[in-house]
């Protein structure tokens, strides 16, 4: 039942999407763009078009952070932890700015493929230094800390040397959905859909896995191999949700969270409920900026910030944090 209501809410938050913005559209006219019987209309085409973009990236992006989130935190079983945490923000950062920097690389295209090749050296890293002293989630917090703070260092290094490398870090690094083509969006496309299949296979893995490595491997289990699909599954959908859209903050913190108050513990629907719940809330999220600042936008990463921030302290203060 709750994945019949959440599909039906998705549904009203694309819609929406597709519909409000510096023009709106009356839904009936969405509708009928959408299945071809609308009047034709230069301008309103071109409008619902890119607004169908947006909305399935946005789809795309909100699926896999949530889904992300949800590894993350059972993975490195830290209720704070998102996947920046692993240094997948921080390497896709590095890796545009590279590219930028050493080969002039310039447009969406070119850093997206940079951003995701950056974010899977950095979580592959991050495996490969944990594993090197037990795999345990100590060991990947620490390690994942300790890459980001290199790599953002490197990163800002090469950003405060060079001013088209500034231009191109800050239009990237904003967090949005708008300014994004069909080729990002095709392009983002296969790899979450092969993170979400890995997500949801390790949802049950992680069941078994919050028992403990000790009583995970007396239960048969492989601790290494099921570590290393978690991070695979996230390194895929947060590299390409972060390739596509720049980093999107709070989401995978805060959604596995609310999810929690339905699922509870059983990562098998708590991975589907936080992927879900990340596609309606972006959506949501992204309305709502183009409705704060009308006729001009507040990008989705910075409104995201200001209601996650103040919902994090809430369910803190009402200790609804649930331990994972």
């Amino acid at each position: 039942m709750g994945v019949g209501v959440l599909a039906v809410v998705l549904a009203a938050a694309a819609l929406a999407s597709i519909a409000v913005g510096s023009r709106t559209v009356p839904p009936g006219d969405v509708v009928d763009a959408l299945v071809g019987t609308a009047p034709t209309d230069g301008d309103l085409d071109v409008l619902i078009h890119n607004r169908v973009i947006r909305t399935a990236l946005g789809l795309v992006v909100g699926l896999a952070i949530g889904a992300a989130g949800a590894l993350t935190q059972g993975h490195t079983r830290n209720p704070l932890a998102d996947p920046g945490l692993l240094g997948i923000n921080a390497g896709a950062a590095c890796a545009v700015v590279t590219g930028v920097f050493v080969f002039g690389f310039a447009g969406p295209l070119p850093n997206t493929a940079m951003a995701l090749v950056g974010a899977g050296v950095a979580a592959a890293a991050v495996f490969g230094l944990s594993s090197v002293t037990g795999s345990s989630p100590a060991t990947l917090v620490l390690a994942g800390a300790g890459l980001s703070a290199c790599l953002t260092a490197v990163s800002s290094a090469l950003v405060l040397s060079d001013g088209a490398t500034l231009q191109t870090w800050r239009y990237w690094n904003v967090g949005a959905l708008a300014g994004r083509g069909d080729d990002i969006l095709w392009a983002t496309v296969p790899f979450v859909a092969v993170g979400l299949v890995l997500a949801f296979v390790s949802g049950r893995l992680l069941n078994v896995l919050a028992l403990g490595d000790a009583m995970t491997v007396a239960l048969g289990g492989r601790v290494m191999l099921i570590r290393a699909t978690g991070i695979v599954g996230i390194t895929l959908l947060a590299g390409a949700a972060t390739a596509a859209c720049g980093p999107i903050v709070f989401l995978g913190l805060v959604v596995p969270h609310v999810a929690r108050v339905v699922t509870g513990a059983d990562y098998r629907w708590l991975v589907p409920y936080s992927a879900m719940l990340g596609a309606v809330l972006i959506l949501v999220c992204d309305v709502a900026g183009r409705l704060i600042s009308r006729p001009a936008e507040l990008q989705v990463s910075v409104v995201l910030a200001l209601l996650g921030g103040p919902a994090l302290i809430v369910m803190a203060r009402r200790r609804t944090v649930a331990s994972v």
